[in-house]
């Protein structure tokens, strides 16, 4: 198969990696000239767009199975709109229109739509309920991309950590607040995305590992693991107690749930690293390398 990556960042670029090892060809789209070279040093296909200005992406080729995983880099709820919301719709309107469109579309969303479930668990089936103005766009991204006229796709992530996002001192220097933490590995990311579209996976896909685990618990492993003393801990009311934190930022850390992984692995895919335990080895390995 063609696939188009658009937004072959952080996930896509390993995305890329494994569907060229299953024997398909990849276009890596970016817009930059350091994110085209990034795509070129992955062994994939380089082609300049933007999903912000829709005729930019007539350059990019057809596309048998097509990815979005644009990033607003960050930015406030109107960068995310732009990107997310009208990017995405600008994406279908170019390549759904096609004499050959895609025969599948996966968009790459976040288990922020969830909201707050007090501790609780979520699946697919929980209903959405986001909590700040850019969980909301991404929530409304994902009914763009459940109602293109394509196979669709959604695959909310969970937070992100790998090579180059392993944030160590986050929990070692603490003070550590506490809550819940929602990982995935960036490889087993790419893999559950190249998982949906090699099985034709429809609707949505929740993408996290097997073991959501508090925030306390998780900077004591690490730190044990690691060689040194225990962070400092604090609770939810104590940090809200400071009084400097952004609405964002408050709302973040009155959210809390734990996701269930339960239907991607009913479905058969298979983690290469199942816990947070196997996925931050070569960071810890690392860091008492360094003494």
């Amino acid at each position: 198969m063609r696939v188009v990556v658009l937004g072959c960042g952080y996930v896509g670029l390993e995305l890329g990696r494994q569907l060229r090892e299953d024997g398909h060809d990849v276009v890596g789209v970016r817009r930059s000239d350091s994110g085209l070279d990034a795509v070129a040093d992955a062994g994939l296909d380089p082609v300049r767009a933007d999903v912000t200005v829709p005729e930019t992406l007539a350059d990019v080729p057809d596309a048998d199975w097509l990815v979005f995983a644009a990033s607003s880099g960050g930015r406030g709820a109107a960068a995310a709109r732009r990107v997310f919301v009208d990017g995405l719709r600008n994406a279908v309107d170019e390549f759904a229109t096609r004499e050959s469109p895609p025969g599948r579309l996966v968009y790459t969303s976040s288990t922020g739509v969830y909201g707050d479930h007090d501790g609780d668990w979520v699946d697919e089936d929980t209903p959405l309920d986001p909590t700040t103005d850019k969980t909301r766009v991404l929530a409304e991204a994902e009914d763009v991309a459940l109602s293109a006229p394509v196979d669709s796709t959604v695959a909310r992530f969970a937070g992100l950590y790998g090579p180059d996002r392993y944030r160590l001192e986050r929990y070692l220097d603490g003070p550590v607040t506490e809550g819940y933490l929602n990982m995935v590995h960036r490889d087993d990311a790419a893999g559950a995305v190249r998982f949906a579209l090699e099985e034709g996976v429809d609707d949505v896909l929740l993408v996290v590992d097997d073991e959501p685990v508090s925030k306390w618990e998780f900077a004591d492993w690490l730190a044990d693991a690691c060689g040194v003393d225990r962070p400092e801990k604090r609770t939810k009311a104590e940090r809200l107690a400071a009084g400097d934190l952004s609405e964002a930022a408050r709302r973040r850390i009155l959210t809390s749930k734990r996701c269930s992984n339960g239907r991607l692995r009913a479905l058969g895919y298979e983690f290469a690293y199942p816990t947070f335990r196997a996925g931050y080895c070569a960071a810890v390995d690392a860091y008492r390398g360094d003494g």
